[in-house]
């Protein structure tokens, strides 16, 4: 008696958790107000079991305004390349995402089949790791052994669940999973059914059912394609933004959603901080100055949009924690070092050059220049 009420004396984690600590909602659930107005004043076809038109979905992804409502964009680049994912969507072809590290397609890709299905949780992570039940299914072994292979006993995949539903699957960093094991993928995107060969069963895809596929080439570890796979999607290749302007709305609409979440007592960054950071690294990424006039060497990295956002928010928190709550250089420095400086021999060669040749010599940069110095 004693041990229960020193159990009943201690807090207990209760699963009605208020939705404010979660860390991180699922994109439809952060934007619910945003697809529940644009499903109400949407009155163009939808394809079977969609929640939203096509012409809704790009609304939801580019941003606008319904009604009283304001729609926030969720992409911030070519409204075309959205429109040839979304009609993919709406065909018998799978859609392929890709690009370079940190170009927005794992964001696409959750927000394409929130707006899609309503649920973006039927996820395959893809890791060297994933094994061909992950992506098919497996089993419940206690139900196996006791009652014998059924359909019962079968433990349902995302994938299965998706074809079953009518509904958008997700995989991310496909070309991180073994080659043998994607080409599981080939039957389904090809009949659209899944064969249970233990039962002698299938599950066919229910109208809806599609797949999202998100990959990169940059990474180590990566498995090609095979070309039979590569036949079954559309490939829609999401770039880097092509005008800093661009690249800094991205970072700062992320940073300022983030520091949200994250409940961080610290300003807004300013835009001139921002401004620093995205055009130090678009200058390294592409190996030459904004006027053009000095070339550079070039870091192992790929000093992507998505590091540039970590890097700001990295500042903020320092600012609001170790600071006075305003973002500084000081509190930048260090986040962009350990973005850049990746092989602590061939990038700090790299960066120190930079840092001598461009920022010691730019108007305005003089505070970046001696916090990145001072740190050695």
């Amino acid at each position: 008696m004693p041990a229960a009420k020193s159990q009943s004396a201690q807090p207990a984690a209760t699963p009605a958790e208020p939705v404010t600590a979660i860390l991180r909602q699922h994109a439809e659930t952060q934007f619910a107000t945003e697809l529940a107005a644009l499903a109400e004043a949407d009155d163009r076809q939808r394809p079977p079991n969609w929640r939203l038109s096509p012409w809704a979905v790009a609304t939801y992804l580019m941003g606008g305004t319904v009604g009283d409502t304001e729609i926030s964009p969720k992409y911030v680049g070519q409204r075309r390349l959205m429109e040839v994912a979304i009609a993919t969507l709406a065909t018998d072809r799978a859609l392929l995402l890709y690009g370079i590290p940190g170009t927005g397609k794992s964001w696409v890709s959750e927000h394409l089949a929130a707006a899609i299905s309503g649920d973006s949780t039927l996820l395959i992570q893809g890791t060297a790791g994933t094994s061909e039940e992950a992506i098919r299914y497996g089993w419940n072994y206690a139900e196996l052994l006791a009652k014998g292979p059924s359909m019962q006993a079968i433990v349902a995949s995302p994938l299965m669940n998706a074809m079953a539903a009518g509904q958008i699957v997700r995989v991310e960093e496909l070309t991180r999973i073994p080659a043998d094991v994607q080409d599981t993928l080939i039957t389904v995107l090809s009949e659209k059914m899944l064969p249970i060969a233990e039962l002698g069963e299938e599950v066919q895809a229910v109208k809806g059912f599609n797949l999202i596929a998100t990959a990169n080439n940059r990474d180590k570890g990566v498995n090609e394609l095979s070309s039979a796979l590569k036949r079954r999607f559309n490939t829609v290749i999401l770039p880097v933004p092509s005008q800093v302007d661009e690249e800094v709305q991205i970072v700062q609409k992320r940073v300022e959603s983030l520091g949200r979440a994250l409940e961080l007592p610290a300003e807004a960054p300013a835009l001139t901080e921002i401004h620093r950071v995205v055009t130090i690294f678009r200058e390294l990424r592409s190996g030459v100055t904004e006027d053009g006039k000095t070339k550079l060497k070039s870091p192992s990295g790929t000093l992507s949009t998505a590091e540039a956002i970590s890097v700001v928010s990295s500042g903020l928190a320092l600012a609001a924690h170790f600071g006075d709550g305003s973002l500084s250089s000081d509190d930048l420095a260090a986040g962009v070092y350990g973005a850049i400086v990746k092989d602590p021999v061939q990038d700090a060669v790299v960066w120190q050059e930079y840092l001598e040749t461009v920022v010691k010599e730019r108007d305005g940069w003089r505070d970046l220049y001696r916090a990145c110095r001072e740190l050695g």
